[in-house]
């Protein structure tokens, strides 16, 4: 409460007047109250009836179940073993090789291979370790996003929060238009495809992000089996097609020395400035580090022990750090065989925009050296794994929009369902396919941002979390891989800044949304559940017998017994309570104002003989609305509430609202309770004197 409520120095002389002092503690704890039980009693945080056709009620299944969705990473009442999970967060991972030599035969040429492998030390000693600590200490699938969420205090931790949403939202958006893009191109170059199609890039890849869309309004289910099968079948054709291509080179030996033949001639005949010359490309590669973020939201899905309960489930911490080491051992394995046996046998100009290869380098080799029916199946397994991946995108964005918009109260209520959320990110994806005319090549700089920020962010979160446990070793370990990890984000930034400048679209977008919702949402039941202990029930059936109930709101100062009793005759005397009535007071205690949902707990006090009902939360006026609510849920009794008018300037108290959850707590608290119950019987009446 803002400063305005604290004792009236003016309230009079003499002797309290009405019976809000007891002489001895009230109720036992445990002791019955006579009220009904709270399971029992209508729950104002309850989400309201859904009102509209049949249409936004079919939109808005599913609204009051924060976080909850039908996709691949949302369903944990099943779980399994983490090599099957492995497959899950492998649709996204593995189908990276699709495209990805390709790109990166284009981005560096001849050095390709060499830079594959700074990839892949990056991978294995930078974001390996990281993630294996992000699984650690977010294993609830909150990913690093929630770590930093917890080190970073106040409005700044959401504000950092939203940003990250962006680059998070670039990643998985333009992971579901690249695979789908990627996919098309994989079926009109098909040899076998009928020429009429051949170039129809565009229409092929809308066509896939609508069927994505419209499977997941209809109710994406249970989706491991399928994951597991994909995965399975696509890491053997890989498999197939570079042992195939290695057989070449073996056949043909002078591949290798025209190669290395034609990597020093480009860079002056000098090793070094080959090393130097892969040091500075390897940036563009990035596109192989994806899938690391998705493995952390995973972890729900991995089966632990039995005993576990809700303690540190080790079981399910240590799968998934199987989960990522074998991710990224047999990632890194595919990375450098595929990038270096499409360097040594794909000419250069075939990765060249409307080259054969371009796009689909693995591909390429399946028809030139398996022939057309196994080249044909590796395409269909392309498309399928790729087309999932897609899915397991989309999933990801239902797993954290309604986990951190709805609960920050900066996204509409309607952002709890998956429908309309499925529909906003079809709509997204169609734009961003449209913008980039369904090209691979022009989408990886976007991708590869998102994806570094995200590793970036991880590798800062883990980095603060070593250091407020004073592990100074692990500190500077962490510290060094968050700079390289920093140095590689900035270099792809400037080489390619459509990611970025793509990136910053959905941080405004999120920001402006975030900001509005929050606006419109300020008058809001923010509570998600409302509990009175043993104590606080007992004053309340006190003052139920007499079938009024009088509370007076106090901004807590000093705490003796001088201050309740002058705020107590202060209030009788300026507001008239009824000599018989007995006051409860009702403070809030003043958390993070930044928050917007809460589970609030009610706890009764007895102070120098003074009924004292006390509860912490960020916001102070939704708060005193929602409990005045609830009391008349419990009780059957509309209470009365006494306020102080706020002093200072409406305007500066209204901003003060807003960012700190204080300034015109009357006013406020009557416009909730307006918003909330239309009855003007059974609404909490408020008195301002």
């Amino acid at each position: 409460m803002d400063d305005a409520m604290t004792p009236s120095a003016a309230g009079g002389g003499g002797a309290i007047a009405g019976p809000e002092r007891l002489a001895a503690p009230g109720r036992a704890p445990g002791e019955d109250t006579g009220l009904p039980d709270q399971r029992e009693v209508p729950d104002v945080c309850a989400a309201p009836r859904r009102r509209g056709g049949r249409f936004t009620r079919w939109a808005l299944d599913g609204a009051d179940r924060a976080g909850g969705h039908q996709g691949p990473h949302g369903r944990t009442e099943q779980t399994h073993s983490w090599l099957r999970v492995m497959c899950l967060t492998g649709v996204d991972y593995f189908s990276t090789l699709g495209y990805q030599p390709a790109i990166a035969a284009l981005a560096a040429g001849f050095v390709s291979p060499i830079a594959t492998l700074v990839l892949i030390a990056l991978t294995l000693l930078g974001a390996l370790p990281v993630y294996r600590r992000v699984a650690s200490e977010s294993f609830k699938g909150e990913g690093s996003i929630a770590m930093l969420e917890r080190l970073l205090p106040w409005w700044s931790g959401k504000l950092f929060v939203l940003v990250l949403l962006g680059f998070a939202a670039t990643d998985f958006i333009i992971t579901i238009t690249l695979s789908a893009a990627d996919a098309a191109a994989h079926a009109v170059e098909n040899p076998l495809m009928p020429a009429v199609f051949h170039g129809a890039n565009l229409p092929f890849t809308l066509l896939l992000v609508v069927l994505l869309g419209a499977v997941f309004l209809r109710g994406f289910r249970e989706a491991i089996g399928i994951a597991v099968v994909l995965v399975a079948v696509y890491l053997v054709l890989n498999a197939v097609v570079i042992a195939a291509a290695f057989v070449h080179v073996f056949d043909h030996p002078a591949l290798f020395g025209d190669w290395t033949s034609a990597l020093l001639r480009q860079n002056g005949g000098n090793p070094f400035l080959v090393v130097g010359v892969a040091l500075l490309v390897f940036p563009k590669l990035a596109l192989g580090l994806s899938g690391f973020e998705t493995g952390v939201t995973v972890i729900p899905q991995i089966r632990g022990a039995a005993d576990e309960g809700n303690g540190r489930p080790e079981r399910r911490i240590r799968g998934a750090k199987r989960l990522l080491t074998t991710a990224a051992l047999t990632m890194s394995v595919f990375l450098l065989t595929s990038s270096f046996t499409t360097t040594l046998l794909i000419p250069q100009k075939e990765f060249q925009p409307g080259g054969a290869a371009n796009g689909r380098a693995l591909a390429y080799l399946a028809h030139a050296y398996l022939g057309p029916v196994v080249g044909t199946a590796y395409d269909l397994s392309t498309i399928a794994i790729l087309w999932f991946a897609g899915a397991s995108a989309m999933a990801g964005l239902l797993n954290i929009v309604p986990r951190y918009l709805p609960r920050y109260g900066m996204a509409p209520t309607w952002a709890r369902a998956v429908r309309p959320l499925v529909i906003v990110f079809t709509l997204i994806a169609i734009g961003i396919t449209l913008a980039f005319d369904a090209n691979v090549d022009a989408q990886g700089g976007a991708y590869a941002t998102g994806v570094l920020v995200l590793i970036t962010s991880a590798s800062v979160a883990v980095t603060l979390s070593a250091r407020r446990k004073r592990q100074r070793k692990r500190t500077v370990g962490f510290a060094a891989v968050s700079l390289v990890f920093a140095y590689t984000t900035v270099a792809n930034v400037i080489e390619r800044p459509d990611g970025l400048r793509i990136g910053a679209l959905f941080i405004v977008g999120i920001l402006l949304v975030s900001f509005v919702s929050r606006l419109r949402r300020s008058f809001e039941v923010r509570a998600t559940s409302v509990v009175f202990d043993d104590t606080a029930l007992g004053f309340l059936q006190e003052g139920a017998e007499y079938g009024e109930l009088h509370l007076v709101a106090n901004e807590p100062d000093r705490g003796d017994e001088a201050e309740y009793r002058d705020k107590a005759r202060a209030e009788r005397h300026d507001s008239h309570i009824p000599g018989r009535a007995s006051i409860v007071f009702l403070e809030v205690l003043k958390s993070d104002s930044s928050d917007f949902e809460e589970d609030l707990v009610v706890h009764g006090h007895v102070l120098h003989g003074f009924r004292v009902l006390k509860v912490r939360s960020g916001n102070v006026p939704n708060t005193i609305a929602t409990i005045l609510l609830q009391i008349r849920n419990i009780t059957g009794v509309v209470p009365e509430i006494y306020f102080e008018w706020t002093e200072g300037n409406p305007i500066s108290n209204m901003v003060r609202f807003l960012i700190a959850g204080e300034g015109e707590v009357a006013p406020v608290t009557r416009e909730v309770l307006r918003e909330t119950e239309r009855d003007v019987r059974r609404r909490p009446i408020v008195h301002v004197s």
